[in-house]
């Protein structure tokens, strides 16, 4: 796991391995201070960005903890957006239903919720994938001021 993070970066690489979610997550939060945002904001970004590779992990490594997960941030007009790429199983983002909260609570599911969370947390979330190449997630957080 990489604990020296440069902040001068602005892009990450690590393996698929929920070890390195802690790695993924001080990068996140590194980058979004630097940008300005609040606490609750950061929270926020750090959140969707842990589900967004999360998923991967899971879903498209199917827990194969050696494969790359490649963050990079980047801010233009008041823009703060994170690249996620993986390189595993295709996922297509339009099989995902819009989620019914009340029922979700009714039926005591467990998990699943990670798309409503990004969705819900971020300003906006736009999934890509190129079959046999690679899966992008975009996230993008407006700062307020």
């Amino acid at each position: 796991m990489n604990n020296n993070l440069n902040i001068n970066e602005n892009r990450l690489i690590v393996k698929s391995s929920t070890a390195n979610l802690i790695t993924i997550r001080k990068f996140i939060n590194i980058k979004a201070k630097s940008y300005g945002f609040s606490s609750n904001e950061i929270e926020d970004i750090v959140l969707a960005v842990d589900e967004a590779c999360t998923n991967i992990i899971e879903h498209s490594y199917h827990s194969k903890p050696n494969l790359d997960i490649e963050i990079s941030v980047s801010f233009s007009k008041n823009n703060f957006v994170i690249r996620i790429i993986d390189y595993g199983e295709t996922f297509e983002s339009r099989s995902i239903k819009e989620l019914n909260l009340e029922l979700y609570h009714k039926q005591r599911r467990v998990g699943g919720l990670g798309m409503y969370l990004m969705k819900s947390l971020m300003d906006d979330v736009r999934y890509t994938s190129v079959k046999n190449r690679y899966n992008q997630v975009l996230l993008t957080k407006k700062l307020a001021h």
